[in-house]
């Protein structure tokens, strides 16, 4: 119906693919030296449903986290992140159902005497074991479903996919599914050769996402071997480009955790993976393609979605921009309703790109709904509304605006915004 030609995204040159990765089975125990579990301890009243997972490495691991930067963070959050300082840990326990959040010195208590019980089944050191929660806010966790819990937990431990997925299942909320990834790829030895190594992961969420520094919750595990300083930089390169570019509603957890186990079981004697190794950029890729794949998982099973959005802004002045850009359109709740309602009423992204204080000139902006240009110089262009509707009939829906304005872009994922959301929500402590 036009002839303008559509918007192109650039592809970044650290896919996995570019490095030999791809994905493979076993989710965070693809990794080899990882074993997981998922129980029902006792967290929910339903005993068919698990709420407390557990993901051990055979023996000391390198680890790296990031955390919430909400002010109420929870006491899970202040325990972990006292204890991953060390750059190494054995263990992660992780239970749904309650928060542990706003909790005060009981919280604390609970969440050290947690890390205390764990590290004694395991023989390990309390330092060595990180804790997370999940669930309602404001309510005190007991501690007793961790006693019912951890000796089925333990009986439970296995390095395999169906251990890997039940681990993901425990700590679902209101996901609708449980979010997994795993990649498999080959990284250079120090000698020139190359082996094989394994990078795979679970995560938790569908509301009150907007990430800062993680998403809800999150454990991926490596059989690379990894320096403290290579782990703390890749995972958080890869949290920055993936878990921090998703937003449901634009709310930011009390407790977004997400950490990074590295057993160096894959890796011949005496190897390490530094920053400035040859094998570091391939590692750094895989991890943040499986950041990319559960980040995506996250924004597809968003509260009440029907809908994945990807919105690409591209020439943006600076990478700051780009980011406020598409993130007021992603956040938008009149683009959210559009979308869910097949409306390509582009204006309402160009309204939501207009109100972020981002500068730039109108007449100069393009936009693209799936492909198709719906505005060019900041005017209409006719479009064919029966196909339109048509391709809003697709599960993934993509927005790219160019601003024409300098070279920076960004991504963001998103989701629709529908009556299920309001219900959840409404509904959610009852």
């Amino acid at each position: 119906m036009n002839d303008f030609a559509s918007l192109e995204v650039p592809t970044p040159a650290d896919t996995p693919e570019a490095f030999g990765f791809s994905a493979c089975e076993g989710g965070v125990c693809a990794a080899a030296g990882i074993k997981a579990a998922g129980v029902h301890a006792g967290f929910r009243r339903d005993p068919k449903r698990l709420d407390m997972a557990l993901v051990v490495a055979d023996g000391d691991a390198v680890a790296a986290g990031t955390f919430t930067t909400n002010r109420f963070c929870a006491a899970p959050v202040t325990v972990s992140r006292e204890h991953v300082a060390s750059g190494h840990a054995r263990a992660v326990i992780l239970n749904s159902g309650n928060a542990n959040a706003a909790t005060g010195e009981p919280g604390l208590a609970c969440a050290r005497k947690t890390c205390d019980y764990v590290a004694e089944k395991l023989g390990c050191a309390a330092d060595d074991v990180l804790v997370c929660s999940t669930g309602v806010i404001g309510v005190e966790l007991d501690f007793a479903p961790y006693e019912a819990g951890m000796p089925l937990a333990m009986d439970a431990l296995a390095a395999t996919p169906e251990a890997a997925h039940n681990a993901a299942v425990a700590v679902m909320t209101t996901d609708t599914v449980p979010k997994e990834a795993s990649f498999a790829g080959e990284v250079a030895a120090a000698d020139g050769s190359a082996y094989a190594v394994h990078v795979g992961g679970f995560v938790k969420g569908s509301g009150m996402i907007q990430p800062n520094m993680a998403t809800m919750l999150c454990v991926m595990s490596t059989d690379a071997a990894l320096t403290e300083e290579a782990a703390h930089e890749a995972l958080l390169a890869a949290v920055k480009q993936t878990f921090n570019k998703v937003t449901v509603d634009s709310d930011t957890s009390t407790n977004d955790t997400a950490i990074l186990l590295a057993t160096g079981a894959a890796a011949p004697a005496g190897e390490k993976i530094g920053l400035d190794s040859p094998a570091y950029p391939a590692f750094a890729a895989a991890l943040k393609a499986v950041c990319g794949e559960l980040a995506r998982k996250i924004a597809a099973d968003g509260e009440g979605s029907t809908k994945l959005v990807t919105v690409n802004v591209l020439g943006a002045a600076d990478d700051a921009a780009a980011d406020t850009v598409a993130r007021s359109i992603a956040n938008s709740p009149l683009v959210k309703t559009a979308i869910f309602g097949h409306d390509a009423n582009w204006g309402r992204v160009a309204a939501a790109a207009g109100k972020c204080g981002v500068p730039f000139d109108q007449t100069r902006v393009d936009i693209d709904f799936m492909g198709v240009p719906v505005c060019r110089a900041g005017l209409t262009v006719p479009m064919d509304e029966d196909d339109m509707l048509r391709r809003f009939e697709a599960p993934e829906i993509d927005i790219v605006v160019d601003l024409h304005d300098g070279d920076a872009a960004c991504r963001i994922w998103t989701c629709d915004l529908t009556h299920d959301y309001v219900t959840i929500n409404g509904d959610y402590r009852t």
